[in-house]
């Protein structure tokens, strides 16, 4: 099964010092690979209108649901999540993260889920800035993400 992100709203290539928040400049996302911090899949600038990635997982029958799997999805069965992962780029084009935002699949109802397992589709679409400006952090449920199944 493949799950699509679709990420708009981005916050911008610089954020600007505020409360709790030093300040970053050239700030880009992507999505973490599990256990491998440091390789992140389509690394997209803060200032892109939008951003996709897909996500190749395997989604396996447990108990009533579905049990989801794959080299970018974090957690343990039943808490299964993808990290968005905010960083800053050097010249070098050498990536160092400062925060990440936890996309969590248990958010997703079961009859999506169960469509997009049939369909082949799974579709997480979200904003990507926080309240205040800043790059989108901590854990993101419904409503800050819409889950729809595709074929």
């Amino acid at each position: 099964m493949l799950v699509r992100i679709e990420a708009s709203n981005l916050p911008g290539r610089d954020c600007g010092r505020a409360p709790g928040f030093p300040g970053y400049r050239n700030i880009h996302v992507g999505v973490q690979r599990r256990e491998r911090p440091s390789e992140i899949l389509g690394l997209r600038p803060g200032d892109a209108r939008s951003a996709v990635w897909e996500l190749e997982i395997t989604a396996t029958p447990k108990g009533t649901g579905w049990d989801l799997r794959g080299p970018h999805v974090q957690g343990r069965p039943g808490g299964r999540f993808v990290y968005l992962s905010w960083g800053t780029v050097d010249d070098a084009g050498a990536f160092s993260m400062f925060r990440r935002a936890k996309v969590w699949f248990d958010g997703v109802e079961p009859d999506v889920l169960d469509a997009a397992v049939a369909g082949g589709l799974l579709v997480a679409r979200l904003g990507l800035t926080d309240g205040r400006g800043h790059p989108l952090c901590a854990a993101v449920r419904p409503p800050l993400v819409e889950w729809s199944a595709s074929a």
